[in-house]
């Protein structure tokens, strides 16, 4: 062979996807940077001009994707996720076991009226959140997750190869399937599925998540507030119209010098909707000032407190803030600074330093030798070692981290940020979410405009709490990974690898009866699905499917379904569906992940399916 025919555009073409193949199996490089240079190298090697090659990126799946991020982001930032795997966990009771037959089940019935990738968008939250609950690792339960969202094909419109056959069979002159042709197919492979995953998925508990607790750095809100008593220390108060207090600022009432209590944190009313109240959160400071409806947020000795209240004409539930385990974060939280050796903090007072102007946080408690000192904190000298409870908004608390000459910031407020929910919203997320459903299963938008717009809306109504954030959201690695192999379909159009593969194929197989012909199908559409989309692969391999069939004379409808199947159900690659690539950051999942758990699924599941879809829709 000369050099000539050995750079042509199919064998470059394959050599290319032979050492991508290589470099997503070692796991030494990162699967998006793999995918971006095998893209670059069809570019340059001819195989596909610059338009096709980036024609990935806008490709419906891809947006849909980076939607479906910000959406699960804001079922999971509004605590909605929480609420309904709280409803799953009570249901499993203390059963692991139990717990992932519900998961399959659950993902599988949704997955049948829904889009699969928004099955898994919806699902994924729920269950990180779940595993969080039951001190469980998730790694077991993402990725049989993204897989039963492919098995529960039980309609029409699970699966996008479904609709491609439907539309070759339609085009050729033959009957329509039904909405429900696949459901007999669906609890087969359903059936299966839970059976299999259910030893395999076993080998996703790595010691990798046992040690994720242990990376884990500082003391939880809770923990914090537990330990320094904020829950027996803490009040609200709110401020009546005819108060004396009203229109001041706190430099102006010296509340902490007359009464020694301090306020943290202002709640303020701006408004109300059918659907929820609206409220601003401030940080106390100097310059606050304090308004009608005001709530207020106080800590102090019960006897200052009530004083307090009672000589400002004040509204205080003193039953209510006992119920209250601790103070509630949402815009600001608190957090924990140590005194270095060295810090110009030391020998002076709170006051002194006027720590609020210095570092824009309040101080709500100093720990000394392990003795806690909750009151008159503004007139202590702070002592290296001295702990300091702080309490500001987020983004300040993170702030901290750099003024390490004079104190250390314990933990990462940023990430205690992301762990609280705005349990207020979750009634406008789920209104959202089954919109989204909805237009979804009905066809009253197309799906990535459906997605969109409920991104957008999760970001409107305040579901997240900013544009960043749901940026901050979207899995990039998963989002250039899909949008980088999506153009190696075009590629074997373009070489004529896919006229390749379909004439060895009936060449080969052709003659040995349609038991063969259809197993040849079948497992190459599973093999080839493994690097490319498998809507791009069931394009590919339908009208082959459909020409080998007529050319037997035999039935076209067990060769489709075939194609259906195999590329709906490819477990082997993070990048064969969207819902694999969806989970495999969350379940810190590697290539290999894939191919122990999901290639013995995936042969598994084609030996049945070979023998089953004959007795379903006969030759």
């Amino acid at each position: 062979m000369d050099l000539t025919s050995l750079l042509s555009p199919i064998n470059i073409t394959l050599i290319i996807l032979v050492i991508a193949s290589v470099f997503f199996m070692r796991g030494k490089v990162r699967s998006d940077l793999v995918a971006v240079c095998s893209l670059l190298a069809l570019v340059l090697f001819g195989i596909l001009n610059p338009t096709e090659a980036l024609a990935g990126f806008s490709n419906p799946v891809v947006i849909m994707m980076i939607g479906l991020f910000v959406v699960g982001a804001g079922i999971f930032r509004t605590g909605l996720a929480k609420m309904i795997s709280s409803k799953i966990l009570q249901t499993a009771g203390n059963s692991e076991n139990k717990l992932f037959i519900l998961v399959m089940l659950a993902t599988a019935s949704i997955g049948a009226f829904v889009s699969n990738t928004g099955t898994v968008a919806v699902m994924m939250p729920i269950i990180v959140s779940m595993a969080a609950s039951a001190n469980i690792s998730p790694r077991r339960y993402l990725m049989p997750l993204a897989f039963a969202s492919s098995m529960g094909m039980f309609t029409l419109i699970s699966t996008p190869p479904n609709l491609v056959i439907q539309d070759a069979l339609i085009n050729a002159g033959y009957q329509a399937l039904s909405f429900f042709s696949f459901a007999p197919i669906g609890f087969v492979a359903l059936s299966i599925g839970v059976v299999v995953l259910f030893f395999l998925s076993k080998l996703l508990i790595s010691k990798q998540g046992a040690s994720d607790n242990k990376k884990k750095q500082g003391k939880s809100l809770k923990e914090l507030a537990e330990e320094y008593n904020l829950s027996h220390q803490s009040y609200k108060i709110e401020v009546k119209n005819d108060s004396p207090l009203t229109n001041k600022s706190l430099a102006e009432l010296q509340i902490a010098t007359n009464y020694n209590i301090s306020i943290s944190k202002i709640i303020r009313r701006t408004g109300s909707s059918r659907f929820r109240k609206k409220f601003v959160e401030e940080v106390a400071g100097p310059k606050s000032v304090i308004q009608k409806d005001d709530i207020l947020y106080c800590h102090g000795e019960m006897e200052s407190i009530e004083r307090f209240v009672l000589e400002n004409n004040l509204i205080f539930d003193k039953e209510d803030n006992n119920l209250r385990a601790f103070p509630e974060f949402q815009d600001s939280g608190i957090a924990e600074v140590f005194i270095m050796p060295n810090s110009k903090l030391i020998n002076r007072t709170i006051s002194e330093i006027q720590f609020r102007e210095e570092y824009n946080v309040n101080v709500l408690g100093i720990q000394r030798q392990k003795e806690y000192q909750m009151h008159d904190i503004k007139n202590t000298k702070l002592h290296s070692g001295d702990a300091l409870l702080i309490q500001g908004t987020w983004k300040d608390l993170a702030n901290l981290d750099n003024r390490q000459d004079d104190l250390v910031l314990v933990g990462q407020p940023l990430q205690e940020a992301s762990k609280v929910t705005l349990d207020q919203k979750a009634p406008i997320a789920a209104i959202i979410m089954i919109l989204m459903v909805i237009a979804m299963v009905f066809e009253l938008l197309p799906s990535v405009i459906a997605i969109m717009l409920a991104a957008i809306a999760m970001v409107v109504t305040g579901c997240l709490r900013n544009v960043e954030e749901a940026y901050s959201s979207i899995n990039w690695e998963s989002v250039v990974l899909i949008g980088a192999m999506l153009p190696m379909a075009t590629a074997f159009q373009n070489t004529g690898v896919d006229t390749l593969i379909s004439g060895e194929l009936v060449n080969q197989l052709g003659g040995m009866g349609p038991y063969a012909l259809m197993a040849g199908i079948y497992f190459c559409t599973s093999l080839l699905t493994m690097f490319i989309s498998n809507t791009a692969t069931a394009v590919l391999f339908t009208p082959i499917a459909l020409k080998a069939a007529i050319e037997m004379g035999v039935s076209p409808y067990p060769f489709l379904f075939a194609v259906a199947v195999a590329a709906g159900m490819c477990f082997a690659s993070p990048f064969s569906t969207p819902p694999n690539a969806l989970v495999m950051t969350a379940g810190r999942y590697s290539f290999m992940d894939y191919i122990k758990v999901g290639l013995p699924l995936q042969v598994i599941m084609g030996i049945v399916m070979i023998l089953v879809l004959p007795l379903l829709f006969p030759f």
